[in-house]
């Protein structure tokens, strides 16, 4: 079963949503997302194991179809992103910033591939992640 850092993943979500102009930057998320985790008195463990984390992210959420190119005349400059409707779906279910929402987390940990996007797609569509 493959588990994922879905906090981490949100993090990089967000990036994604607000990259319009700038140049998406995996390993200087997780570095920022480490700084907050260490002063709010949690620890992230190896910080040079969660940047690559970070990059494997890119690379899956790109390759999975949660994130694609951002258009031109949407700030894109070939070196960022948009969300695709997946990837707002996948956004949508782990954001922290709806209270006691860890439900959408503990079932997608369930998958023995959440973000395969088959099996994403078949959760997604369920009332139990939404």
């Amino acid at each position: 079963m493959t588990t994922y850092n879905w906090e981490l993943i949100e993090r990089l979500l967000h990036e994604v949503q607000n990259s319009a102009g700038a140049r998406f930057a995996p390993r200087e998320h997780a570095a920022q997302y480490a700084a907050e985790k260490a002063a709010a008195g949690e620890s992230t463990g190896n910080l040079d194991e969660l940047k690559a984390t970070a990059t494997q992210y890119e690379k899956l959420l790109l390759d999975r179809g949660f994130i694609e190119a951002r258009p031109k005349d949407q700030g894109g400059n070939g070196e960022n992103f948009i969300l695709t409707l997946r990837g707002s779906q996948l956004l949508s279910a782990i954001d922290s910033c709806i209270p006691g929402n860890n439900h959408p987390c503990e079932v997608l940990d369930g998958q023995a591939d959440a973000l395969d996007p088959a099996t994403f797609d078949e959760v997604a569509s369920k009332a139990q992640i939404a």
